[in-house]
């Protein structure tokens, strides 16, 4: 393997790491504006429930059918490249919001998100080993725990401009003041408000060819990948890289954490709401989830690799994943305001902390899987990558497990099936990460683990 550079910290990587830097930030803030989307959609286009969250799945589908297109066109392009297409593909995801919003039509909304999600699928894909091979392999975790907290942070915001952007300005457009207008004066009103979408994701888009055109044109390396001994007449293919099981179980622990990321940020309002909260403080809660989450950035940033090993860091947070998700089912729902008393954020049961508290134990889930996935991986290394993006797809899958459990039984006790995904991160942890063969394997998982 060829020699990393001695320190992620020398002027040579301080520019791209903030370039970089700036790039998860904006897909972060892409990602969550969807969170304040969904409901504007719903009552926008009159949808229900299930056809709202078709948003979130028609994003979160093109991690899943655009990775491996992706993926070959890094190869072609370089990662450097890659990252500025990915720009580019999302401006053009953007432009098709304007279309939608003059027709209000829900279709066309969707495709919006398709294309949104295939330009940050190459970003993704570029990026997340760009950041990896960008220093030390011991402490990657490091550096993308960097991108995490900025990933977070654009959570943060992203409501709050779409609102001041969006819904500024707009009065009468809650659900009991549409329907007492007329037909008339309510597709008025609705076509006023879809119209509020074209200003800013003109602008949205304008920003992502700008962005784009500055990465492509940035003095930044364009890290290849590594050809390791063996590889060098290698033919690179999708197939190739299910040889390596520690890449497998890695998108696999992806999944099961990405899954769990999500029941984390979003079933937590809903939990609120089950012990009785009033909606202004359940509209919160995916906040506190994220303020843990950054806690765990800041904590991974601070003892990786002084203190701790990425492994080590990563074996600590499934069993305080299981920890915390089995104290949700046992600790206290219940609210102990008096009758009449509004409740506060003081008043926040027990339980609803501990869905909160998950947020610390997800947060360095994903910037330790990727290096352990990653290691080892020589010319695969930009397939692997997009094997591990596709792992994104438990964000579409185990939320809605959760759900159906919440809605036939208990919410509180629904939080159980975030154990066993708990539970294969905690085997990676362990087993899987050194597996470097699926026969023999064991026989490198020496040389395995110390690399990690």
């Amino acid at each position: 393997m060829t020699e990393q550079k001695s320190s992620q910290f020398s002027g040579s990587v301080a520019v791209p790491m903030a370039i970089v830097a700036g790039l998860f930030f904006i897909f972060g803030f892409i990602t969550w504006l969807n969170g304040a989307l969904v409901p504007f959609l719903q009552t926008l286009c009159d949808l229900s429930a299930f056809q709202a969250m078709l948003v979130a799945s028609a994003f979160y589908i093109a991690y899943v059918v655009m990775a491996l297109p992706m993926a070959t066109i890094i190869e072609r392009t370089g990662y450097k490249n890659g990252m500025s297409l990915g720009l580019f593909i999302a401006a053009v995801g953007a432009l098709i919001v304007i279309p939608a919003a003059y027709a209000r039509e829900f279709s066309i909304f969707l495709l919006a998100q398709f294309v949104i999600g295939s330009g940050l699928t190459i970003l993704q894909t570029a990026s997340n080993p760009y950041v990896v091979k960008l220093g030390p392999a011991e402490s990657a975790a490091v550096r993308i725990s960097v991108m995490g907290t900025l990933n977070k942070g654009a959570g943060i915001v992203a409501p709050i401009v779409f609102s001041i952007l969006v819904l500024s300005g707009i009065d009468g457009v809650s659900e009991a003041e549409l329907a007492v207008l007329s037909e008339s004066a309510r597709d008025a009103k609705l076509d006023e408000l879809s119209q509020q979408l074209v200003g800013p994701y003109i602008g949205m888009a304008i920003s992502l060819v700008v962005l784009g055109l500055a990465m492509f044109f940035a003095p930044i390396p364009d890290i290849e990948d590594e050809v390791l001994e063996g590889q060098e007449n290698d033919s690179i293919s999708m197939s190739g890289v299910f040889q390596f099981p520690s890449l497998v179980f890695g998108a696999l622990a992806l999944f099961f954490y990405v899954g769990v990321e999500v029941i984390a940020g979003d079933a937590i309002g809903l939990l609120g709401k089950q012990a009785g909260l009033p909606n202004s403080i359940n509209s919160s809660l995916t906040s506190l989830t994220m303020v843990f989450m950054v806690i765990g950035y800041i904590t991974g940033m601070l003892t990786i690799p002084r203190f701790i090993s990425q492994q080590a860091a990563l074996m600590l947070s499934a069993v305080l994943g299981i920890i915390f998700s089995l104290l949700v089912i046992v600790m206290p729902l219940e609210l102990n305001v008096a009758p009449g008393q509004t409740a506060t954020f003081a008043d926040i049961p027990p339980a609803v902390y501990c869905v909160a508290l998950m947020g610390l134990a997800n947060a360095m889930c994903w910037p330790t899987i990727w290096p352990l996935a990653l290691n080892g991986l020589g010319r695969y290394t930009s397939k692997g990558a997009a094997l591990l993006i596709m792992g994104i797809a438990g964000g579409a899958v185990l939320p809605p497990i959760y759900g159906h459990f919440a809605d036939t039984g208990d919410g509180q006790l629904a939080f159980l099936v975030a154990v066993p995904a708990y539970l294969f991160i905690l085997f990676y942890a362990l087993k899987g990460h050194k597996m470097v063969r699926w026969k023999n394997g064991d026989a490198s998982n020496a040389e395995a683990a110390e690399r990690a």
